[in-house]
């Protein structure tokens, strides 16, 4: 009950976005399609990885749909989110796939809660993509992450990138979009992302590539399973919110004995940059 209360406290008063809430609208559009996509991301991600029987740890599980892939993967599974209303949809997505399923278990927690992780064990996979940089505190979730992975392991993280002078005016926004009332927040979500959407779809609309338009707002224009308006709400509202360089990733990860396997980078741009580590 002291996670519900700080959480809604942490809404109530703009501190935090309300992750839950977006996953929860989202929920009703994950179908076989998304699953698959979810699936193909992680096998992509880990490439040439033998799933069958391992072990995977969904840190920030949100909607709980690459939970289900892993799950689907043959994996046994752990999922946790620190916001209740993702716990639940979680928890109702694998009921709907794998009901009273013990290979896949569902916790209310924070990766920055030491008792808590400590009773979880180690994974072969632990996977957290677009969560760490929403704790208040990512360099610590990211440390603690570390303990959970077992020997030749590996970990899956996407940390939002630091654009310099950029992301010091995307924490304005997210700051501003989360003490605005209710009411006003899709339109400020429209009007922040418009210029982005336009200069990203202006040359196809002029080349009159409208396939290339139709697949950024259809199932095909997300390769992880996801939904633009949903990303798109998150990305605005998102908050708390911390960027990093992938040089002091990289060099945070060595340090305590990981290895960079695969890194996918946003070039520069906003997102975030994607990375595979291991455990050597």
């Amino acid at each position: 009950m002291r996670n519900q209360i700080s959480v809604d406290q942490e809404i109530a008063t703009g501190e935090r976005f309300e992750f839950g809430k977006n996953w929860t609208s989202f929920l009703g559009e994950i179908d076989d399609f998304r699953i698959q996509q979810a699936i193909l991301s992680i096998q992509s991600l880990l490439n040439g990885k033998e799933f069958a029987g391992k072990t995977f740890l969904d840190v920030g599980s949100g909607s709980g749909l690459m939970s289900l892939a892993a799950r689907k993967l043959g994996m046994h599974v752990v999922s946790f989110d620190y916001d209740p209303a993702s716990v639940v949809c979680t928890n109702k997505l694998k009921e709907e796939y794998f009901t009273d399923d013990p290979a896949w278990l569902v916790y209310q927690g924070s990766v920055l809660d030491k008792s808590f992780l400590s009773g979880l064990g180690t994974f072969d996979f632990v996977y957290s993509w677009g969560v760490l940089h929403h704790t208040g505190d990512m360099w610590s979730a990211l440390d603690n992450l570390l303990a959970l992975v077992t020997d030749k392991g590996s970990v899956v993280v996407a940390l939002y990138n630091d654009q310099g002078i950029w992301s010091k005016v995307w924490k304005i926004i997210k700051v501003t979009y989360n003490k605005l009332p209710r009411y006003l927040k899709t339109l400020f979500v429209v009007l922040v992302m418009m210029p982005r959407e336009l200069k990203i779809l202006a040359i196809p609309i002029l080349k009159g590539k409208i396939r290339v338009v139709i697949n950024r707002y259809s199932q095909s224009g997300n390769n992880r399973g996801m939904n633009w308006w949903h990303d798109m709400v998150d990305w605005v509202g998102g908050y708390p919110f911390e960027v990093s360089k992938p040089e002091d990733v990289f060099y945070f990860f060595k340090k305590r004995g990981f290895s960079l396997i695969e890194l996918k980078t946003c070039a520069g741009e906003l997102g975030c940059n994607e990375y595979v580590f291991e455990k050597r």
